[in-house]
Parts: C-alpha cells; structure tokens; sequence
C-alpha cells in the first residue's frame, strides 16, 4: 500500500533539509506534499560555516513549490510528517493552521521527523515534554527549558518521533524515519 508524508515547512528553511527527504522519500516511493502557509513558491537558505565567524550563516538556496497551504491539508490523509529546520520553523509554528497538523501526528503517533531549528516548532506546543531529542547544538538550552533531554548524537528516536542534530545527520535519520514508515 502506497503511504503518504507531509513535509510542513516554508520560506527560509534549510535547503537539504527540504529536498533531501523529499527526493529520499520519493525513492522510497511515497507520495510526499509540501505545505507551507500558503501555497507558493518559498524560498530556502543554505546554511554554512565560515572561518572566522563564531554562527553560521546563510544565504539563499533553491527555491521548492509548496504543493498546499497549511489550511487546506487533512493530515489523517499521511502516514508521517518531517518538518525541517533553518529559519521557517521559527514562523511556521505562528500559523494557527500549522498547529493541529502537528498535534495530529503526536496524538495518533504517527512518525513525526523533525530535525536542526526544527524543535523550535514543537516548543510552545509542549509535546517535547519528556522526550529524548536531537537538535543543532544552540537549541540545547531551549530543549532543556521546554523539558526535553538534548541528545548530541546522528539521530535519536523516542517514540514516533525521529530527531537528528542537521542535514550532515541525513543517512541515519531518514534510514529511521522510513523504518517507522515502514511500521
């Protein structure tokens, strides 16, 4: 039986963390939509490291339709969801549509893989509450405040969830998200 992912995401996410599950996914061959807060064109970065700068930083990367608005997807529809990091999960979780997606896939345990920045979407749910995550290394105090436990390793699954610390993680955290797939 065909299955079904949900990549919620939008302007500014981090490029490999986009594409690199859609592609991976479809050669799996799920069926995989986009959602972003509208439906449009969105615009992805690259984050990188440079000597002699203590963050990362960003330019832009490719730009990825987004099949459908937040507001239009029924999640009950998808077997699992992966929400990217880069800057998009900082303004996603303000779209009240994007809200009950997320819930629906932590209530019915369905496979939710959320990487990088990603975790900043899921804070101010609660659902990180209790919960083993990967994250980048700088949400380690976020992690912390909102509950969780921060692990610093490839990928971490508790649960439904799968968690990786960036896109360098990718082999190991899409091997785990398609395993729960997979069922």
């Amino acid at each position: 039986m065909a299955k079904n992912v949900l990549i919620l995401t939008g302007d500014m996410a981090e490029a490999l963390e986009v594409l690199y599950p859609l592609h991976r996914l479809k050669e799996e061959g799920y069926t995989v939509d986009i959602a972003a807060p509208t439906q449009k064109l969105i615009q992805t970065v690259v984050h990188d490291f440079e000597p002699g700068i203590d963050t990362f930083t960003e330019k832009y990367g490719y730009r990825v339709q987004a099949d459908f608005a937040f507001s239009e997807i029924d999640p009950s529809r998808y077997d699992g969801a992966v929400i990217p990091g880069g800057r998009a999960p900082e303004h996603i979780r303000n779209d009240s549509a994007f809200i009950p997606l997320v819930n629906h896939f932590v209530e019915t345990r369905k496979p939710l893989a959320f990487e990088c920045h990603a975790a900043l979407a899921l804070l101010p749910l609660g659902h990180l509450k209790g919960r083993r995550c990967a994250a980048f290394w700088s949400l380690k105090p976020d992690l912390i405040a909102a509950g969780a436990t921060f692990v610093d390793e490839e990928v971490v699954v508790d649960g439904n969830f799968v968690t990786s610390r960036a896109w360098i993680d990718h082999p190991g955290y899409m091997r785990e998200f398609i395993r729960l797939l997979r069922g």
